[in-house]
């Protein structure tokens, strides 16, 4: 049915005196494509490409590098599990196996990514960066260009026309990389987490971890377990709790709460099942928000952390905490209460960011400061003009499923709305008398 109305309004544009105008302008290899065009072949692409092809709607999926979910297979550390247990990380039609632990590794979360790529057919386009995409509004279709290849085997430029488009890139497209006083002169090490593998090379080294979040605590007992000496920096409070309280995983366990109880609620119980579980993390360096876990990561987006051993690193002496870096000098660190440490090198945690802003010619929906959705969860998946967005909604991949189910529901509501009015296009008007 759907792709019924998809050859009527390819028919009405092939007549359409205008629209072949703009083709014949175009780049020398121009595609118009019969169903979305979605930029990034991480899980949102993936969850996005598979509903789409659930409805019998067509899309092409475009992926910068040479693999699916590059970030997890290329630009993430040997130690990594999924923080959350698998039945919250699974995408839409497809569980994962029985077989898996309840903290899928990161290579068995790449096998399932890959899996489910098989299982739907998805064959994203690698290789294929996007330039630039803008809607056109005399064609009412987006211009997406892309570049193909890199400097073996030359650059090729293509460009795809289509009626929807699906930003999937992520809100972890970039590494946020901060400028730190004297770092030309530290003369150690310093690496973002992008490019972080295992505690092995570090093996008998000072290594500064700035950073508190999930990656950085993981980082810190990663480094312990590979005879490493870590600190941590923490420039910002930060929530604690144990991955799993009262036999149940702490993920899990606050959103059964959260159907019988308000968030605050929640909140307090969460805390005080934390300071029986932990004690007071403030007596080691992590001084809590005001505002509860819930609630902060529902205005903020930031996650607490699911302590996998690192506290009891830090209570024990293993991991130091330090306050924030004012400037770096020859092999070590002044920090911003006067102290100064000798390091060998340094990680950091300091996340990611959305790349949206350098590449889509839209200000509407996606602010240019970074690269977000405007619109607040759960309504910041749909913009104008067809234009779509997963994976932007800060709540990890249970966000990433809903976003991919409500956008092939509309895709497919569209396609069949647009439908009568190409038909009518497509229909031979009458000659006056």
């Amino acid at each position: 049915m759907f792709m019924d109305c998809l050859r009527e309004i390819e028919g009405k544009q092939a007549h359409d005196p205008i629209f072949i105008q703009k083709m014949n302008k175009s780049s020398p290899r121009c595609i118009c494509v019969p169903g979305p065009v979605i930029v990034g072949a991480g899980p949102s692409g993936l969850a996005t490409a598979a509903c789409l092809k659930e409805r019998g709607i067509p899309s092409i999926l475009l992926e910068r590098s040479n693999c699916i979910a590059s970030l997890w297979q290329l630009k993430t550390y040997d130690r990594l599990r999924l923080h959350l247990p698998k039945q919250f990380c699974e995408l839409p039609l497809m569980g994962f196996p029985s077989e898996f632990p309840t903290y899928p590794s990161k290579q068995q979360f790449v096998d399932y990514l890959e899996a489910y790529a098989k299982r739907f057919e998805i064959r994203p386009r690698f290789n294929e960066t996007v330039s630039q995409a803008e809607y056109d509004a005399t064609i009412r279709f987006w211009r997406v260009k892309t570049t193909v290849g890199g400097q073996k085997c030359g650059v090729e430029e293509m460009e795809y026309l289509c009626r929807w488009l699906v930003v999937a890139t992520g809100e972890n497209a970039e590494a946020v990389v901060p400028e730190i006083e004297g770092s030309d002169e530290f003369g150690g090490d310093i690496r973002h987490t992008s490019l972080y593998k295992s505690g092995e090379e570090f093996r008998g080294k000072r290594v500064l971890v700035v950073g508190c979040g999930n990656s950085g605590m993981e980082v810190c007992l990663d480094l312990c377990n590979h005879d490493a000496m870590p600190s941590l920096v923490v420039r910002d409070t930060v929530h604690v709790l144990p991955q799993e309280m009262l036999g149940k995983s702490t993920f899990g366990l606050s959103m059964w709460l959260l159907k019988w109880l308000p968030m605050r609620l929640v909140d307090k119980l969460l805390l005080v099942v934390s300071w029986l579980m932990l004690g007071d993390t403030a007596r080691f360096g992590l001084d809590r928000p005001l505002l509860g876990p819930l609630q902060l990561k529902n205005l903020s987006g930031k996650t607490p952390v699911l302590d996998a051993g690192t506290l009891a690193k830090i209570k024990s002496g293993h991991v130091r905490v330090f306050p924030g870096i004012k400037r770096l000098k020859r092999y070590a660190v002044e920090f911003v209460n006067g102290r100064c440490e000798d390091f060998d090198a340094i990680i950091l945690a300091t996340g990611y960011r959305s790349n949206v802003p350098s590449w889509l010619k839209e200000s509407e929906m996606f602010s240019r400061k970074d690269g977000l959705p405007r619109r607040p969860f759960p309504n910041g998946w749909k913009g104008e003009s067809g234009l779509y967005s997963v994976g932007f909604t800060k709540r990890g991949l249970l966000g990433v499923a809903m976003d991919a189910k409500r956008i092939a529901q509309d895709i497919e509501s569209c396609g069949k709305a647009e439908a009568p009015f190409a038909r009518s296009l497509l229909l031979p008007h009458s000659s006056s008398p």
